[in-house]
């Protein structure tokens, strides 16, 4: 429990006034001797000064500020923490033979995230993040397990991409995502592209110390465009060989070297992206338990509703008042 304007408690010992002064108004009588002990006016009297304190207390907590403070809570449960890394390269824009997308056709990136969505949805357990890059990455998501945000944020992968795919500083950006969560869940980054680059000698020696640390499984989702040279082909006899003819192919190499529990699936069109990504849901099932920041929670409003709720009742208190006459009769409310 916290409170934003803390010098109001001084004010609060105030509630304590209905305990000596009464709500009600006083009436005289020469004596009182002939009337009978009456409990239910004893009652409502307690009641009418319990009304006040509570009025006084709540008016005075609400002007504090008063509000829950953030809080961690521990959650387990069966999956992972799943990195969704996609690419924002101008060629996901086109479909899946290369080509500007007309009429009804669906786009490499409306087809993934129609697809994660789904894988999403389905992982009840889990925790996502979403980054995306393209000639620079950024965070779109941190972790989280908040189905409706984490849609959002695939969502917003529907903006139009630029020309380059640097999936070297991405994958850097997805292990630093990881990284930021000090928990012991098993973890995996989803790498959803359509092609690949060059990744520099110095990187790639980062991202396999990375790799290694946190012992994080690597999905790659390769959304193939038609006619062009998938992952696994090998070039013919006499054809070059190099990371920077054949990237997707060495780029793949380089996954296979980092010793960990890595799978490349190569789609050429969204039944395959679909089968794929349901591939990849069921091998990352793992028990986890982890900690969920909760963040500050007003209070002050449900203090002003007990303190108008106390008001309330006072106020019919005093409209159902009656006095006593000078001659013994009744008048009017006071």
């Amino acid at each position: 429990m916290i409170f934003t304007s803390p010098l109001w408690l001084f004010a609060l010992p105030l509630a304590l006034l209905p305990l000596v002064f009464g709500a009600q108004q006083e009436q005289a009588y020469p004596s009182l001797s002939e009337f009978e002990t009456d409990p239910l006016s004893g009652t409502i009297d307690w009641a009418l000064r319990m009304a006040g304190i509570t009025a006084i207390a709540g008016l005075i907590l609400g002007n504090a500020g008063i509000a829950w403070s953030e809080q961690s809570i521990e959650r387990i449960g069966e999956g992972a923490h799943i990195v969704l890394l996609i690419d924002r390269s101008s060629s996901m824009d086109n479909n899946f033979a290369g080509q500007q997308t007309s009429g009804g056709e669906e786009s490499k990136s409306a087809a993934a995230r129609r697809l994660l969505k789904d894988f999403v949805a389905k992982r009840e357990h889990d925790r996502f993040g979403v980054a995306a890059f393209s000639t620079s990455p950024m965070v779109v998501l941190p972790l989280t397990d908040h189905k409706s945000i984490l849609f959002a944020a695939i969502d917003a992968m529907d903006r139009p991409g630029l020309a380059f795919t640097d999936v070297g500083r991405g994958l850097a950006l997805a292990m630093k995502m990881q990284a930021q969560d000090p928990s012991h869940a098993s973890r995996a980054v989803v790498l959803v592209s359509d092609g690949a680059a060059v990744i520099g000698r110095r990187l790639q020696d980062s991202l396999r110390t990375e790799f290694a640390r946190q012992r994080t499984s690597l999905y790659w989702l390769f959304l193939r465009t038609a006619g062009t040279k998938g992952i696994f082909d090998v070039p013919a006899s006499g054809e070059e060989d190099t990371p920077q003819v054949l990237p997707e192919r060495h780029l793949n190499k380089f996954f296979q070297s980092l010793r960990i529990p890595y799978k490349a699936f190569e789609a050429e069109n969204p039944e395959a992206v679909a089968a794929a990504i349901e591939e990849i849901s069921k091998l990352e099932r793992m028990p986890i338990a982890y900690n969920e920041k909760v963040p500050r929670r007003d209070l002050s409003r449900w203090a002003y509703a007990i303190a108008a709720a106390g008001l309330f009742i006072l106020l019919l208190a005093k409209l159902f008042e009656r006095g006593i006459g000078p001659n013994g009769g009744r008048y009017g409310a006071t």
